[in-house]
């Protein structure tokens, strides 16, 4: 049967026959697990060792006896029985004698708490009626009242019972039994029988001594076995459309086969983590030619049809296939994308560097640049005052200043304010220009040829798709002329898509993303990938309706898609992404344009205009007194002359 973990809930001699007969079927190998609950384990100390050996690595729970008091009677009872029972082997006491020893004791405190030692007690015979005890209800109080440690731990009956919080784990180890720890109602595992200071209730094995299980095996089993009947589960495998995801061998020897590739490695690694051990084995479907979409469709039918456990390989999780089989969760990307040319380089000219600014901005930058120049002019009326030459020279001076008047000695303070903020303009300008230089001649050439899919449908250029596969249902709904689609072989890929449309081959090749990236990982120089342009589900594994792996192999695959694992296995499998246009388009820089500064712009162009109507102002105001001064000293020199007539 698949299971391989058993509880033992028997008396002791149904037990000690079971594991006799359950070794001799193999079923106390590696790979097992038996527990006993304490019917059994409390009597493994008197059994001979024939069963004992059969039992070997079995887990049982009992009662925790306290061995203080027990040690101490046990050495006087064993000296005892050897006296009266010379011949008789002798065996340790079990529970049992303990509670009948620890039983008696309470009775006989009982009876002196009563106070009737000295009742007269009749016997009764067959041939007469059973008398009844007068006392019987006192003596029955008494004994439920009593509280004491006895042999058998704290005597103390609640409700007619034996209270016990104190369980021992032990494990049977050759011809003896081996203590692996404790359990307490208030405080789990421990390998301290007196845990009650424990905190936090503990339920981890880290909290016990290890155990030797069934075969002598240290490794803790799985406790499964899959499929029931001990078959092995049969995998069906399928050399599919790109052999990076399956393939198939026979060995020779023994004629099984033998499967390897992308989709073959998650697999056999999610089985790995699986809680219980699956035995399997691949078996082929189909020949390694002549694989269509229509081939996968059957390649997964045969699960209903119960041909296979399940299948594994590049299978595609679509709606229409879900009706017969149940599939994991996907193990690789889902969507369906385009692999197109990448434009030529059309940047590497002599006028590249005039493209990171549009027109509008290179026009509005000029004006700005002289009117700021002009403002630094006229505000330094010294050095304005120093230029003579025609109207060139004075352009160049201004375009000086607007470039370099901070290494010019400036004596106005509004000139100076007009330098910091035009300062701090021009370098966002030109931090934005050569970041938007670097760009284009680095990435701009990375650019597909094609964006969309309808662009293709506009233009009436030809489309490619894989042979067999189901894209070409899908580019018919998307309304593609058939006249105008194209199928390949991957190996076919690079060829149809360097003659284009023109020459008789195609502008883009659709296929599903785990492909394009395998072609891009082994082309990545000329092409990237557009899309996605249609969801999918990705690849998985089909299984039989309903059946219970499905789950478990779904974890498994999200526990290893969480690490570093699918990585390894892609790069093994797959190919390394070291290309920058592997995986996706690069989405062009816009150029720069006026808008993108009219901030700067105007913050520079008001602060330039308040200083020089401030300037004006100031200059103004000085004329306006040194016109005042000549007239009073015109003034001045009217009356002395008068004076002097």
């Amino acid at each position: 049967m698949q299971t391989r973990v058993f509880v033992v809930h028997m008396s002791s001699s149904t037990g000690s026959a079971l594991f006799v007969r359950a070794k001799e079927v193999g079923m106390m190998s590696e790979g097992y697990v038996w527990i006993m609950t304490n019917g059994v384990t409390n009597m493994v100390n008197s059994f001979n060792s024939s069963v004992t050996s059969a039992m070997n690595g079995a887990l049982g729970v009992r009662l925790y006896v306290p061995t203080d008091e027990l040690n101490n009677f046990t050495t006087r009872w064993k000296k005892r029985f050897q006296e009266e029972n010379p011949q008789d082997m002798y065996n340790e006491p079990s529970i049992y004698g303990l509670w009948a020893y620890d039983t008696m004791h309470a009775v006989a405190m009982a009876v002196e708490n009563v106070g009737f030692q000295n009742t007269k007690i009749e016997k009764s015979t067959v041939s007469q009626p059973l008398h009844v005890f007068p006392y019987g209800p006192e003596l029955l109080k008494a004994i439920t009242n009593i509280k004491f440690q006895g042999l058998s731990g704290n005597f103390d009956l609640i409700d007619g019972q034996l209270q016990y919080s104190v369980f021992e784990i032990i494990n049977v180890v050759g011809q003896g039994i081996k203590e692996v720890g404790y359990w307490r109602k208030e405080s789990g595992l421990s390998m301290e029988a007196d845990a009650s200071n424990n905190k936090t209730y503990s339920t981890s094995a880290e909290d016990l001594n290890p155990v030797i299980w069934p075969g002598e095996s240290t490794a803790v089993p799985k406790g499964w076995e899959i499929p029931v009947s001990g078959t092995k589960l049969r995998v069906g495998v399928l050399v599919g459309l790109h052999h990076e995801y399956t393939i198939i061998d026979t060995d020779p020897e023994t004629n099984a086969t033998k499967a390897s590739g992308y989709s073959v490695d998650v697999f056999e690694e999610a089985v790995k983590r699986l809680p219980y051990a699956v035995p399997y084995e691949y078996e082929q479907f189909g020949s390694d030619s002549l694989v269509s979409s229509l081939t996968y469709n059957d390649f997964v039918y045969q699960v209903y049809l119960g041909k296979y456990d399940l299948v594994i390989g590049d299978i595609t999780i679509r709606y229409n296939r879900t009706r017969y089989a149940d599939f994991s969760i996907p193990y690789t990307e889902s969507g369906v994308a385009m692999i197109v040319p990448v434009q030529k380089d059309e940047n590497e000219n002599a006028f590249s560097f005039l493209k990171p600014l549009t027109t509008d901005l290179w026009l509005g930058s000029i004006v700005v640049f002289i009117y700021t120049g002009i403002a630094i002019l006229i505000l330094e009326p010294k050095m304005r005052a120093s230029l003579k030459g025609s109207l060139p020279g004075y352009l160049g001076t201004i375009m000086h200043l607007s470039l370099f008047a901070y290494q010019e000695k400036l004596e106005n303070i509004l000139s100076k304010i007009v330098v910091i903020v035009w300062a701090f303009v021009l370098l966002v300008l030109a931090s934005s220009y050569t970041a938007s230089l670097s760009s284009m001649l680095t990435v701009q050439h990375l650019q597909p040829t094609v964006t969309d899919i309808h662009e293709l449908q506009n233009k009436g250029d030809y489309v490619g798709y894989s042979t067999g596969s189901f894209v070409e249902g899908l580019l018919q709904e998307l309304k593609f002329d058939k006249s105008r689609m194209r199928y390949y072989r991957f190996d076919q890929y690079a060829d149809a898509l360097d003659k284009g449309s023109a020459n008789g081959g195609v502008s883009a090749i659709v296929d599903e993303i785990p492909y394009i990236k395998s072609f891009l990982a082994k082309n990545c120089k000329s092409y990237t990938m557009v899309g996605p342009i249609n969801k999918t589900a990705g690849f998985g594994f089909a299984f039989r309706k309903g059946s219970p792996l499905v789950p478990d192999i779904s974890r498994a695959i999200l526990n290893i898609t969480d690490g570093e694992d699918i990585i390894q296995l892609e790069k093994k499998w797959i190919g390394d992404e070291k290309c920058r246009n592997n995986g996706g388009i690069t989405v062009e820089s816009n150029n720069l344009n006026f808008l993108s500064f009219g901030g700067a712009f105007l913050m520079t162009g008001v602060v330039s205009t308040i200083c020089l109507l401030i300037f004006i102002i100031i200059s103004l105001h000085k004329k306006r007194q040194e016109k005042n001064k000549i007239n009073s000293h015109e003034m001045i020199s009217d009356e002395i002359c008068a004076l002097k007539l």
